[in-house]
């Protein structure tokens, strides 16, 4: 995929799996509601998760993000990254209104989930995962042997 094409597909889509290796080498994945900030997937979680204990012992993170059902309509993109963790409760909340907004699909939080979320903030952290490489695929592109 074109950087454009994947930018509209990354907006698209709604779930990422996140892999991290655990503490005895084998893989962890998970998936994670996202959002894209500057051309890079944030998400949030439970600062007590397996995947953040993962990701401060290393934090190299495999993230894929994937759509379609038959084979000539897969499409996606893996992306190999190194995740910061931000803890700071103002910053964890407001990424978690971000979030909610995109995935509730309003720009305006009804005030009950605003306060559900900011009760949240303080046990969850804001993961910002910096990409090193990427490897994208779509196969609607493909050329159909007749």
């Amino acid at each position: 995929m074109s950087d454009a094409e994947l930018d509209a597909f990354l907006h698209e889509q709604r779930t990422v799996i996140c892999g991290t290796v655990d503490r005895d080498g084998a893989p962890h994945l998970m998936p994670l509601w996202y959002l894209v900030r500057d051309g890079e997937l944030w998400a949030w979680t439970y600062a007590a998760s397996q995947k953040i204990r993962n990701l401060e012992r290393d934090p190299r993170a495999t993230l894929v993000v994937e759509a379609g059902e038959h084979y000539d309509e897969l499409r996606g993109v893996m992306l190999r990254t190194e995740a910061v963790i931000e803890r700071a409760a103002d910053f964890v909340a407001a990424l978690g209104f971000a979030l909610y907004e995109r995935y509730l699909d309003t720009d305006r939080l009804p005030e009950e989930v605003r306060a559900s979320i900011a009760k949240q903030a303080p046990k969850r952290v804001a993961i910002r995962f910096a990409e090193h490489s990427r490897v994208s695929w779509d196969h609607r592109k493909l050329a159909v042997a007749g």
